[in-house]
């Protein structure tokens, strides 16, 4: 007999991040999507930092990685933030182009030919693929081609 069961409430909490360099990450997280930092491990040994605003913690990040992120190895395929505007889209495009980031793609790529919602998908210092999307208004966008299609295959 299988037991079925359903909780009444279920949404996602934070996402957890290794990441080698905690100095370089934290910077990069707080400029790019505004974190706070709503508390912080500096011991030698065991650095980490929770990231969020006001009181929503949204993203940790734990230094104890030694190698960038690897697309070969089971896990994270990419972590998607939304926006609600193309304007608010455009000023994270700005931000990450004055960090100089590596765009999987150029400018705002639609989900697929004609989809509505699109984004900008880009990697964070150790390489994990980050996406940042509206749900409308990017049907005019051009659709991914190639091997790296927007929320497909590396």
């Amino acid at each position: 007999m299988t037991t079925s069961w359903s909780p009444a409430t279920l949404k996602a909490g934070h996402i957890g991040l290794s990441v080698t360099d905690l100095d370089r990450s934290l910077p990069f997280y707080a400029r790019v999507f505004g974190f706070e930092t709503l508390a912080e491990g500096k011991e030698d040994t065991r650095r980490w930092a929770f990231l969020g605003r006001g009181d929503d913690l949204v993203v940790t990040l734990w230094q104890q990685s030694e190698d960038g992120f690897a697309t070969g190895t089971a896990g994270l395929h990419h972590l998607s933030f939304q926006v609600d505007t193309l304007d608010e889209l455009a000023a994270t495009e700005a931000v990450l182009r004055e960090l100089d980031t590596d765009f999987v793609h150029d400018g705002v790529t639609a989900h697929a030919e004609g989809a509505a919602s699109g984004g900008i998908f880009f990697r964070d210092p150790d390489g994990i693929r980050l996406e940042v999307y509206v749900p409308t208004g990017a049907q005019g966008a051009p659709a991914p081609a190639g091997q790296e299609p927007t929320c497909g295959f590396f």
